[in-house]
């Protein structure tokens, strides 16, 4: 697939999922519509390895691999898709686009990370200024439910940073297809046991384009989009794959407000405009810190 293709799917697909996560879950029962999304996409990912006649790896180094993705996939989930009950779609984006700064903060925790720059910590600060302001708009306008659910996505942004950087660090070799499946497999028994212990019907109840959606984020958001993000990653450099989570956020505010008729409230839209600004200056933070390690290294 060529490398400007796989971007632009990675793109609309990122942007889509929140609205997709929305109208899934609007007949509320959200537990049961992401455990349907993850258990079809699990099927079909396990249909492709057949037809490739490629099995799933299942030495100790995969396992811990496939252990350490459950976090990002049930624990992210679920509170996802609890918390678009109470908040904009487009809200949801801006919240996974602070992905690379709360990962820059769990990192400085660990051995071997390389240190934050001004400018990193600069992009931080602005960062908490908008989650800071986010958080005050939706205590004033929302009430209780909006800031338990703005804490929520906090915490499932959080589970899938740290998720992530665990799987980087078991490094196990596992091709895109084979971690996918095997973190879909790990999570389905959780998914199962907290939809049972949610007393959600065991009918899921979903509308018409609440099928689709949920048919939508199975194929594209758990498996194409998946495997797309990790082709472009292959292909091109970190930065270049981290502009997405910068473009992805004002699409997906675009859409919610064309397709959901969502009225984001002008702090709201102040607080995610801090945000964006907070994430391109962690990333042009970035980019300063390479130059400048290229601009040493190359001295005799």
């Amino acid at each position: 697939m060529p490398t400007g293709l796989a971007y632009l799917i990675v793109v609309l697909v990122w942007a889509s999922t929140p609205l997709a996560i929305k109208w899934s879950a609007e007949a509320g029962a959200p537990i049961g519509s992401v455990m349907l999304r993850m258990g079809l996409a699990l099927v079909a990912g396990a249909l492709i390895l057949l037809v490739l006649r490629r099995g799933v790896r299942l030495d100790r180094r995969a396992l811990a691999s496939y252990a350490a993705a459950v976090p990002g996939v049930f624990g992210a989930m679920a509170l996802s898709y609890h918390a678009s009950q109470f908040l904009p779609s487009g809200l949801l984006s801006v919240m996974f686009g602070m992905a690379p700064l709360i990962s820059g903060f769990i990192l400085q925790a660990l051995p071997g990370s390389t240190r934050l720059r001004r400018w990193h910590w600069i992009g931080c600060g602005l960062g908490v200024a908008g989650l800071a302001v986010v958080f005050a708009d939706s205590l004033t306008l929302g009430g209780g439910a909006q800031v338990l659910a703005l804490a929520m996505m906090l915490s499932a942004v959080t589970l899938f940073s740290a998720s992530g950087i665990a799987v980087q660090r078991v490094a196990a070799g596992l091709d895109p297809l084979q971690q996918t499946v095997g973190a879909l497999a790990g999570s389905m028994p959780c998914f199962l046991v907290l939809w049972l212990a949610s007393g959600e019907p065991l009918m899921i109840p979903l509308s018409p384009r609440g099928l689709w959606a949920v048919l939508y984020l199975a194929l594209f958001g758990s498996l194409i989009g998946f495997l797309c993000y990790y082709l472009i990653l292959s292909r091109l450099h970190a930065a270049s794959v981290a502009l997405v989570t910068l473009i992805t956020p004002v699409l997906a505010l675009t859409l919610g407000m064309l397709l959901n008729q969502e009225t984001p409230s002008p702090s709201m839209l102040l607080g995610a405009l801090l945000i964006l600004v907070a994430l391109g200056a962690y990333l042009f933070g970035d980019r300063l810190s390479r130059r400048r390690a290229a601009r040493e290294a190359a001295r005799p």
